[in-house]
């Protein structure tokens, strides 16, 4: 079949008044369908108002406007929070993938999440959550980044009530993998130095990657970059509809389902329109599930043989080793399928000469404060 990111209204599940038995049966089919096929879904219906939305572009703007030694200050040590700068993060190496040419990561970011404190009454430590930091600097960061936040899980929450009626399990399936759950918001912004870049290689806004945890929503300005490996093996570009959150299952759902719903690979690629990179945002909610959960391989997604496609693996493992390889540069070694399925979708970009094979000068077009820092 040729590809396609499914649209989905999930309506049913969000209507205060409840969709009908049938509708919701219908969403959860539909859903079923395209994790299995695509691993990749875009949304409407979803609930989120456009007020709040441009509220969190705004804050965004206004932190990413920023001096770039200002928001060197806002960087965290040791932990999935605050800042991070261009070319600081390497997110192939999550997959124990290096890049030959290390042209990979143009982006800067800003976490954002859950805190251990934000669960009264568990014990509960901040190494596995961290503490949020706030850019003082900018008028009305928090409220509105706290804002969408709060939207964002509600829909990842509504996503995997979805997700228990398509795999046939009782709804409230996933609120004890959930009830504490390790949940992130990442701002990017995808940026250049000022002046003409001369690339030595491929360039890569955001390397290639899977998700971390169970599943992610993720806004982004409707821009080209962002490519989704397909079945086949070849990169494709996705850009979101007017009005859609894209959403794409992470590793640990891949897990349960034993790989019949997809962890699919993704990546950004910078969009050159007459010589220049064209501004490009987005916000990642990634809901990755309680550091202390086990995640199995559920009974009816087990094959004939009664082989499991992954051991059991907790939570905060899993999460500590993707990290050490996206934020600390060690390649995590635990990734063999994904590595396999990167290195072949590589092969066969350079032997098409596509992108792989490329190199040349790109200038970055004017950001949207009229400065020649070109995000993408």
């Amino acid at each position: 079949m040729p590809f396609e990111v499914p649209v989905i209204d999930i309506t049913p599940y969000v209507d205060v008044d409840g969709g009908s038995a049938a509708e919701r049966a219908r969403v959860a089919s539909e859903m079923d369908e395209a994790c299995a096929r695509v691993g990749f879904v875009q949304i409407l219906g979803h609930g989120i108002p456009a007020a709040a939305v441009d509220g969190l572009a705004a804050a965004m703007d206004g932190f990413f406007g920023l001096p770039l030694e200002t928001k060197k200050s806002y960087r965290v040590t040791g932990a999935n929070r605050g800042y991070s700068p261009p070319r600081s993060e390497s997110l192939s190496l999550s997959l124990g993938v290096e890049s030959a040419a290390r042209m990979n990561d143009f982006f800067e970011a800003f976490n954002v999440g859950t805190e251990a404190r934000s669960f009264p009454g568990l014990d509960l430590s901040e190494d596995d959550y961290g503490l949020n930091v706030w850019p003082a600097r900018v008028d009305g960061f928090e409220p509105a980044v706290l804002d969408y936040f709060g939207r964002a899980g509600r829909v990842a929450r509504t996503l995997t009530r979805i997700f228990a009626d398509a795999l046939g399990e009782p709804p409230g399936f996933f609120e004890s993998l959930t009830d504490h759950s390790i949940d992130v918001l990442r701002m990017n912004n995808y940026a250049l130095p000022e002046g003409t870049v001369t690339l030595d290689g491929d360039l890569t806004g955001m390397g290639e990657h899977t998700d971390f945890g169970l599943v992610t929503v993720l806004w982004a300005d409707q821009v080209a970059g962002l490519q989704v490996l397909g079945s086949e093996g070849t990169w494709h570009d996705v850009t979101p509809v007017e009005g859609a959150l894209l959403v794409n299952l992470g590793d640990l759902t891949a897990r349960l389902t034993n790989d019949r719903w997809m962890s699919t690979l993704h990546r950004v690629k910078p969009p050159v329109v007459d010589g220049g990179i064209v501004r490009r945002r987005s916000a990642a909610y990634f809901h990755d599930g309680n550091v202390d959960a086990v995640i199995s391989t559920l009974p009816s997604h087990l094959d004939a043989a009664d082989e499991l496609a992954y051991e059991p693996i907790l939570v905060r493992d899993h999460i500590k080793a993707k990290l050490a390889g996206s934020r600390q540069g060690k390649a995590n070694a635990a990734a063999v399928r994904e590595a396999a399925r990167v290195r072949a979708a590589a092969g066969r970009e350079s032997g098409k000469g596509g992108p792989a094979a490329d190199s040349g000068s790109v200038t970055p077009g004017r950001g949207a404060r009229g400065s020649l820092q070109g995000p993408w």
